[in-house]
């Protein structure tokens, strides 16, 4: 989908930039900004490898289990009737964990496999359950620790302070899963999914 979206921005700018008279300043910007593109992805590859290493050195050391024990309680309250299928329940808070700490590239696959575990616990394999469109909203808005790319992105554009937005994105994050997941469990209360669960 996304190549087909950049595709048709591209051959709407040349469309444009025929149109106007301005095909020289298209590919004058577009030569000019893939060169910038290059940069910023260098720019932001130290400080994703460095906090990435951290994050692994966090999830080899085991702390992802214990934060994930942490976030077992609300997982309880979310996820009611998952008691008994604890590989689900497992793969859910290591996921939560690996997000909240900013391990992205682990935090994918344990999504990959929770859904597949809820799938399993699902009656009904065609449908989406409340449980898997529960864990796909908070997945999405989770809430992280350390917005790494976000600081290296205000650390590349010459901000002195690039951790300063830290509250801010912290609250923001709380808001938007909270806000995210009272919409899900509401849309569930009045339209529920003919499973139950």
């Amino acid at each position: 989908m996304m190549k087909w979206l950049f595709a048709g921005l591209i051959f709407v700018s040349l469309i444009f930039g025929v149109l106007t008279g301005k095909i020289n300043d298209v590919s004058q910007a577009a030569i000019e900004q893939c060169g910038a593109a290059v940069k910023l992805s260098l720019s932001l590859l130290g400080t994703i490898c460095f906090w990435s290493g951290i994050m692994e050195i966090a999830s080899v050391s085991q702390f992802t289990k214990i934060l994930s024990k942490l976030f077992r309680p609300l997982t309880k309250i979310l996820f009611r009737g998952l008691d008994n299928v604890s590989d689900a329940l497992d793969a859910i808070c290591m996921n939560m964990s690996a997000n909240f700490l900013g391990l992205g590239n682990a935090a994918t696959p344990l999504g990959i496999t929770a859904m597949q575990k809820l799938q399993q616990a699902s009656t009904n394999k065609d449908t989406a359950s409340d449980h898997m469109i529960t864990f796909v909203v908070l997945n999405t808005c989770s809430i992280q620790l350390i917005p790494t790319t976000i600081a290296a992105l205000r650390l590349s554009a010459g901000s002195r302070s690039p951790m300063e937005i830290l509250p801010a994105v912290l609250i923001t994050s709380i808001v938007s899963v909270t806000c995210a997941l009272l919409a899900a469990k509401t849309c569930n209360r009045f339209f529920p999914v003919k499973e139950g669960r």
